[in-house]
Formats: structure tokens, C-alpha cells, sequence
């Protein structure tokens, strides 16, 4: 009897391959459609997908969810001064739980995504380099991902796409997607300023607090950044701190952006039961393929990284997520 499978199919072509993928390996796959209702041509394609390769497709309505796990933190975040991750927020505790519901539901033992990473006995890895999402799937946990096949771990986009117009697969060109799925057209501070939960515009201060000139309200900003400022002086500035409680935006010439400690919180452990000692790590803090070597240290209930080297603009509400060799150790939001 083939095993059984519940793959997220959201209409793309890396979902698409998944599915494929695992109809060749002899997997029974059932895919799931999260239905955010913002409408498009998603459903259609999922539709159009599982037809075509022969699989039952069921759409899960996730709005409310999304709006309680997701979305509201993610404005509660900016108002506060800090830059959410969404993406991370989303997988455990929204995308992966719908599919989990519906493998209890069909009796299925697996779930999937088109994601590139990989799991190993129950243990997050990294994917081929050039596409590696391990990054915003450091917040599953061990047991979820005991449960998760994740297909495409050793291939690289284009041979995804050279795989799917092998397959016939009608999306095998189509563009990714390079926004988050709440936010039609990317524009997060439209979408903040639109339900409600914009911020004031206030002043641009340097960090003795001479006022530089006026900002669009804090939500519209993130540490580090040095574009979209709209300030002239006598060096390029960017964003060193964002203070909520007075409304103003620290501007600098970026000296000072650099840390040698950078400390998270709310750890989640996946390739150990815990950190009980000391251990080198090399870490990503934020979502691209740059990492940096660290000593990774428990403080409290939270994490210490001594880095090597100084970390540039660790950001609050960002995901500081530690490896060791291929392999994902765990993960902690930066404060």
C-alpha cells in the first residue's frame, strides 16, 4: 500500500515538481491549497496542476489564522519599532499546521512543501546552496519536521523549471513570487498605513539628538538602511536605531552599526535537546546566504553570540538561526 502524502500546492512551479517528485518516488499525494482570499489565478493553477498529475486537491480557508499568527503580529511588530519576519512566523504555527490537519484528517503520515531544504531524520538542513530556505523553516519543531519530506533539497531552480517543462508542467516558466502573500504588490507600509496601523511621522535624529530633518513614520523604516531616507548632508546616513517610545529615527554615517554581541530569545532547538554549554555556530541573521562565526552561548532563557567578527545592524524581529556544517542547530529572534 503506497504511502500517503499532503503537499501544500500553491499553483507554482516549485510546488508543482514536489508533486511530481513524489508520484515518482510511489507516495500518494493529496494536495492542499491555502486559500488567503485575496482571489488571483493561484487556485485556478492548483486546480489546473492537480488535474493534470492526477492528484485530489482540497483548499483550506487560513485567513483567520493568518490574521491571528501572522498578520497582526507582523503590525504589531513595526509599531513597535522592530522589522517582523512573516515567512518564519507563518510555516509552524499557520502553513504546516493546515497541512498537518489534513493528514489526521486522510489518515496521511507525511507532509510537503516545495521548499529547498532538507530534513534528515527528523532534522533541518540546508538545500543547495544557490536556493537554501533552511533560513525561514528554523522555526519548525522536531516533531513537525520528524512528519516532513521536503523534494526538492538537492535540486537548484533552474532545475526545477528545466524538470517541470520535461514534465509538461504549464508553470514551468512561471515568475516567482517576491512579496509576502498578504501583501499584494510588496508594499508593506501601504498595507500597514491601509489597515490602520500606521505610525506618525517625527523627526530624524543624530544620536546626540539634533533633529536632521522629518521621517514618514517609523513603521516605513528597519535598522541599517540607507536608501529612501530623503536627508542630505555631509555623509551618506543610515537607520542606527528606531525609538517608538519618542517617535524618532537615529540617523549615523553607518559606523557604528556593527555588534559584537547579539542576543535572542525564545530559542527553538532542533538538532539538540538543548544548549546547555557553549558551542561555535555559524549563524545567519537575516534571509540571505551570508553567515558569520559565533560562540553561541545560553544567557537565561535566551541565547548569547559572541561574533567573530562584528554582525552589521542585527535586527530586532529578525531570526538569528545557527548551523553547524550543513546542519540546522536552531534558531532565536533577535532583540
Amino acid at each position: 500500500m503506497k504511502q500517503s502524502v499532503v503537499l501544500g500546492l500553491s499553483g507554482g512551479v516549485d510546488s508543482a515538481v514536489a508533486a511530481r517528485l513524489l508520484l515518482d518516488r510511489g507516495f500518494a499525494v493529496t494536495g492542499l491549497y491555502l486559500d488567503i482570499g485575496l482571489g488571483g489565478t493561484g487556485a485556478a493553477d492548483a486546480a489546473n496542476l492537480a488535474g493534470r498529475l492526477g492528484i485530489p486537491l482540497k483548499i483550506a480557508d487560513i485567513r483567520a489564522e493568518l490574521e491571528r499568527q501572522v498578520c497582526a503580529p507582523f503590525a504589531a511588530a513595526y509599531l513597535a519599532g522592530r522589522t517582523p519576519l512573516p515567512c518564519a512566523l507563518c510555516n509552524p504555527t499557520v502553513k504546516f499546521p493546515a497541512l498537518f490537519c489534513l493528514a489526521e484528517e486522510i489518515g496521511a503520515r507525511y507532509v510537503s512543501t516545495g521548499h529547498y531544504a532538507n530534513v534528515e531524520n527528523g532534522v533541518l538542513k540546508q538545500g543547495r546552496p544557490a536556493n537554501d530556505q533552511s533560513y525561514l523553516l528554523a522555526r519548525l519543531t522536531r516533531e513537525q519536521l520528524q512528519r516532513v519530506i521536503f523534494p526538492l533539497a538537492n535540486y537548484e531552480k533552474r532545475e526545477v523549471r528545466a524538470l517541470a517543462r520535461e514534465a509538461g508542467i504549464p508553470v514551468a516558466d512561471k515568475p516567482d513570487s517576491m512579496e509576502l502573500c498578504f501583501v499584494p504588490g510588496g508594499d508593506y507600509a501601504a498595507w500597514l498605513e491601509e489597515h490602520g496601523f500606521s505610525t506618525p511621522a517625527g523627526n530624524f535624529v543624530d544620536k546626540d539628538g539634533k533633529v536632521l530633518g522629518r521621517h514618514k513614520g517609523i513603521h516605513r523604516y528597519t535598522l541599517g538602511q540607507g536608501r529612501g531616507l530623503g536627508i542630505s548632508g555631509p555623509h551618506r546616513y543610515y537607520v542606527s536605531a528606531i525609538r517608538p517610545e519618542s517617535n524618532e529615527v537615529v540617523l549615523s554615517d553607518g559606523s557604528d552599526l556593527g555588534r559584537d554581541v547579539v542576543r535572542g530569545i525564545q530559542p527553538n532547538w532542533i538538532a539538540i535537546e538543548a544548549l546547555t554549554e557553549p558551542r561555535e555556530v555559524a549563524v545567519r541573521l537575516r534571509h540571505s546566504r551570508t553567515q558569520q562565526e559565533a560562540l553561541l552561548s545560553p544567557e537565561g532563557e535566551g541565547i548569547r553570540l559572541d561574533m567573530k567578527t562584528p554582525a552589521r545592524a542585527p535586527t530586532p524581529g529578525q531570526l538569528a538561526v545557527f548551523y553547524q556544517g550543513e546542519t540546522v542547530v536552531g534558531s532565536a529572534w533577535i532583540v
